[in-house]
């Protein structure tokens, strides 16, 4: 059967998954009375809680007698490791972009990669059915993107289709008769090549993991492109690092094939299919998997480096193994390092202490999401505050910077501008006019600069602005950035919090608890209204007298305290605060519980 490889591409939201969707509908991936879910690619319950793709996953149909492997990618660059593993196993990418929006932040760093590996994309102008679409400005913006990123000749010569993915159609022109994504499909044929390794399926068997899973039955499962040969299943291959050294050989028990939405047992694999093996102990990400004959590995993108780090450490508070089962520092080493073999843009280290891990990623998301996951499975834990990693080159110290591209209400604009420039050392690049009444602000902003900026950000644009950022570069260290302005409000004491006490302090800060709830010293309670720290009693009763007076006793009404999300608690924090992670609760507290330890601290620092 003819082949096809391809990758969807695009910005977080511009419709990849629900695109894939139709797509499969289409192609008669469904029986007529099959139940279905929205979002069908995004199986992960975060990623659909939070209507993001955090995983790529693949998938595939039959058009014409044309299998059509479909690659789903994340949008975000936190997960771009993800991203640039999966475009060296296709062969071509659908582009999509929000007609309205236009490319954005995550449309400039996956096209960047996929040209940069010669493929040819076909633009999707997505959504033309909005009521503030403008496809031909998002067409041309493409074309200047395209430029801009160095494309060739042929690369900037792109095909184009207008598209609705959730209504399911795609035309040649914009006005077309609007029926179903049929010219997608003939486009992907058309445009896109064959893999070229079909003509090598007489040569040995070599294949480049790119994915790592797992499965309850087979075990450890690889996921890659077939670059050369065929291999049978129970036919014995080895598994080489990229510096060609033998780490195991092993005998391919199962080869899975995508066939619509479930993997299904093949007899052979050929070269140019994508395909999963199971049978291996210890190979993974990056590794070639090879016939008995072959000594040379077949070469792995590098991956862009992380840029942040984070501590994780075992959770020591008065509260600590209430929620979770697992607590001890062995259990919190043995699951990083199962998420550093499958995600290759992790990298985990151990701290002198031996009790904490220095996680390493590519942004606050992306760690926010293991973090996360971890809290679902039963793990305790205590987070850092994010700190930038820096680099050496020449005798200069380079920090990361981050392009950040903002649209914001005109009103809003000066003050998101004085911020980004002022305070954070950021440099304007472009402000121009994004629609009615709204301003598109692009900067080039140190990484430490938005560190904890959302929350800022939402304040000053009253919850109406939108802010994407992606890695930009590294760029000489630019000096010191002013953190936090505002104290916290500490409790003095362990316990229940009573409603009486919370409704005095609140004239002293906004909370971040209720009443009845369980806190201990040293934890963080709310915000202070001035700069400095303040320890406070929670606790504190109203005191009891025999006078009973109507009016005398009314209604303590608290306000409804301010609540964090797990990503807005990590970029909250000081450097001499943590965050306490446990299966039922998110608290923020100081890495000293102890008064007198903090002083202490604060004097050697």
């Amino acid at each position: 059967m003819d082949l096809r490889n391809i990758a969807i591409i695009a910005h977080v939201d511009h419709g990849k998954t629900t695109l894939v969707d139709g797509l499969l509908k289409q192609a008669g991936t469904y029986r007529e009375n099959q139940a279905t879910t929205d979002r069908v690619m995004d199986s992960g319950d975060l990623e659909r809680e939070r209507g993001i793709t955090i995983l790529a996953k693949a998938t595939s149909v039959e058009w014409n007698d044309i299998r059509i492997n479909i690659v789903d990618t994340p949008g975000h660059a936190d997960f771009g490791g993800e991203v640039e593993r999966i475009l060296s196993m296709v062969d071509g990418v659908v582009l999509l972009v929000d007609a309205a929006e236009g490319p954005m932040p995550q449309t400039k760093f996956v096209t960047s990669k996929a040209l940069a590996l010669g493929l040819r994309p076909i633009v999707v102008l997505n959504k033309v059915d909005k009521p503030d679409a403008e496809p031909d400005r998002a067409l041309n913006e493409c074309f200047d993107l395209f430029a801009n990123l160095g494309a060739d000749d042929d690369q900037l010569d792109f095909p184009h289709l207008y598209a609705s993915g959730r209504s399911g159609w795609a035309d040649e022109e914009l006005d077309g008769p609007r029926k179903d994504l049929s010219a997608l499909y003939d486009l992907i044929v058309k445009h896109v090549p064959a893999p070229a390794q079909i003509a090598a399926r007489d040569e040995p068997f070599r294949m480049l993991a790119t994915t790592l899973g797992a499965d309850p039955f087979l075990g450890r499962i690889l996921t890659g492109r077939v670059e050369s040969g065929t291999l049978k299943a129970g036919e014995t291959v080895k598994a080489l690092s990229r510096d060609g050294t033998l780490i195991e050989s092993f005998r391919a028990s199962k080869i899975l094939a995508f066939r619509g939405l479930s993997q299904q047992a093949i007899d052979l694999a050929e070269a140019g299919d994508i395909v999963s093996l199971a049978g291996m102990s210890k190979a993974t990400v990056a590794d070639s998997i090879v016939a008995p004959a072959v000594d040379e590995a077949l070469q792995a993108k590098p991956i862009d480096p992380p840029t942040i780090s984070v501590t994780f450490a075992i959770n020591d508070s008065p509260l600590a193994g209430r929620d979770g089962k697992k607590v001890q520092s062995r259990v919190i080493r043995d699951r990083l390092m199962k998420e550093a073999e499958s995600n290759v843009a992790i990298r985990i280290s151990d701290t002198p202490s031996g009790d904490a891990f220095e996680v390493a990623g590519r942004g606050e998301l992306q760690i926010g999401v293991l973090i996360e996951n971890m809290r679902r499975e039963g793990f305790e834990l205590s987070i850092s505050r994010p700190q930038v990693l820096l680099r050496e080159e020449n005798g200069q110290q380079l920090e990361p910077i981050e392009e950040a591209t903002i649209d914001v209400d005109d009103d809003f604009s000066g003050t998101v501008i004085e911020k980004l420039t002022g305070v954070r050392k950021g440099e304007l690049v472009e402000m121009k006019p994004a629609g009615a009444g709204k301003t598109r602000i692009v900067a080039h902003v140190p990484s430490r600069g938005l560190i904890g900026y959302h929350g800022e950000f939402m304040t000053d644009t009253r919850g109406t602005g939108v802010l994407n950022r992606v890695f930009h570069d590294w760029a000489p260290y630019k000096g010191t950035i002013p953190g936090r302005r505002a104290g916290v409000l500490i409790s003095m004491e362990n316990g229940q919090s009573v409603a009486y006490a919370l409704w005095h302090l609140e004239e002293r800060g906004h909370m971040f608890i209720g009443a009845q709830t369980d806190v201990y010293q040293g934890m963080i309670i709310g915000e202070h209204s001035r700069d400095n720290d303040l320890e406070v009693n929670p606790l504190r009763g109203k005191k009891h007298t025999n006078v009973r007076a109507s009016g005398t006793d009314e209604a303590v009404r608290l306000t409804t305290p301010v609540t964090m999300s797990l990503e807005e608690a990590i970029a909250y924090i000081d450097d001499d605060e943590l965050v306490e992670v446990t299966p039922n609760a998110i608290r923020l507290r100081k890495r000293y519980l102890d008064p007198h330890e903090r002083k202490r601290a604060a004097k050697t620092s």
